[in-house]
């Protein structure tokens, strides 16, 4: 069984509306947030992929919408790594209430590999796919 990420996170008063919910955009920042912190939990940066020579843009983005969060709710997000593939690789997320355990909401990124100086897509570095490994639930 792959194993899942875990982080958390207070919404903050900039995160809501005006209907006083986490605003549906934000749901991407949390997305990318605890993609950062799965990074640095693996020892890598977004700076390490940088210096070499490498980004990760998004190809796709999806997020469905089940419950609204609110200011100082506490957020539970929850990462696993449902595709990888020679150059990209399709993030899985879930967004939870932690205090009272309900599902917020489910989405998910396909990040590319790609050389900074061309623009085109590539391998993604065999370093990253070996730490990634444990997280994958379908290897394709």
């Amino acid at each position: 069984m792959a194993e899942v990420f875990r982080t958390e996170y207070r919404v903050a008063w900039a995160d809501t509306d005006a209907a006083g919910v986490v605003h549906f955009s934000r749901y991407f920042l949390f997305f990318e947030r605890c993609e950062e912190e799965f990074y640095s939990f693996l020892g890598f940066s977004f700076k390490d992929i940088a210096e070499q020579g490498l980004w990760f843009p998004r190809v796709e983005a999806f997020c469905q919408y089940k419950k609204p969060a609110r200011f100082n709710d506490l957020l539970l997000v929850e990462l696993c790594v449902l595709e990888l593939k020679e150059k990209s690789v399709r993030y899985g997320f879930a967004v939870q209430n932690k205090e009272s355990g309900e599902l917020l909401t489910s989405g998910h990124l396909v990040v590319v590999a790609a050389d900074k100086r061309t623009g085109r897509a590539t391998a993604i570095p065999r370093m990253f796919v070996d730490k990634l490994a444990a997280y994958v639930k379908q290897v394709l």
